[in-house]
């Protein structure tokens, strides 16, 4: 069962290890606010750069962000962690050691009272994404990491860093209506959906789609820190500005579907 209860805080793709000092200085102050404000966080696929669970090591990079969330824990403050396409090998130190509740999306539960579908969006795009979904069946072969776990830490960061070049570096080219086409039919399936949270074009997102569930994806912190916060009336698309109070850049109110029909 996903424990979100509100306010909470939804960011994703920050992309710690790539992106420059200051973005994981913001990630952080993020994690403090929550951590004395917040009724839950997600954080939706790609907080990390690289991350991988040797038995006895970490990756280095973003450690001053993996305390932070050990510090929002240690607060009450339940933290769910969907794998994204650049940190989908977490373990133990994740879920045993910092307490988060780790998941491969998709997610279907209540968050902040809103029936919620939340994934990162990884390989939803029918065409687009074909060679990718092939690509994802190995690199998350039990075997795969077995064999990759033997590798040093130090070949093998970089050498996965590398090679995920590409898919950290744009901004869908598709200026994110891939995943809007995939929330689309997401919504037409379950009727009784609410909201739809995705991450991974890096496109900040909020609208509501025709037969009234909200998608929304909190954009990446490379580009802009934009993150969500939702209550149990509305939810709403924010700039942290070393507050999640700041306005709103985008907001809608929970309406009953049977009035919207």
């Amino acid at each position: 069962m996903l424990k979100a209860p509100p306010p909470c805080y939804v960011m994703s793709d920050a992309h710690l290890g790539f992106a420059d000092a200051d973005v994981e200085r913001r990630v952080v102050s993020f994690f403090r606010y929550v951590a004395s404000n917040g009724g839950s966080l997600v954080v939706n696929g790609d907080l990390f750069e690289f991350w991988f669970e040797w038995r006895t090591v970490i990756p280095r990079r973003g450690f001053r962000a993996l305390a932070a969330l050990a510090d929002v824990v240690d607060a009450g403050v339940p933290v769910t962690m969907v794998a994204g396409n650049h940190d989908c090998w977490g373990g133990e130190v994740l879920r045993d050691d910092v307490g988060i509740d780790y998941r491969f999306g998709p997610i279907v539960d209540m968050a902040a009272g809103w029936r919620t579908h939340i994934e990162h969006g990884d390989g939803l795009r029918p065409a687009e994404d074909k060679r990718y979904r092939m690509l994802r069946r190995v690199l998350r072969n039990g075997l795969a990491i077995r064999t990759f776990r033997w590798l040093h830490p130090d070949l093998a960061t970089p050498l996965a860093t590398t090679s995920s070049h590409a898919s950290r570096a744009y901004v869908a080219r598709d200026a994110g209506r891939g995943l809007r086409e995939a929330a689309t039919r997401i919504a037409a399936a379950d009727p009784s959906l609410e909201l739809i949270i995705m991450g991974h074009s890096h496109v900040a997102t909020l609208e509501r789609l025709a037969g009234g569930t909200i998608y929304a994806n909190p954009g990446s912190w490379l580009d802009a820190p934009t993150f969500l916060r939702i209550t149990e009336d509305r939810v709403a698309l924010r700039r942290w500005e070393d507050s999640a109070e700041s306005s709103d850049l985008d907001t809608f109110h929970r309406v009953a579907k049977e009035s919207l029909t």
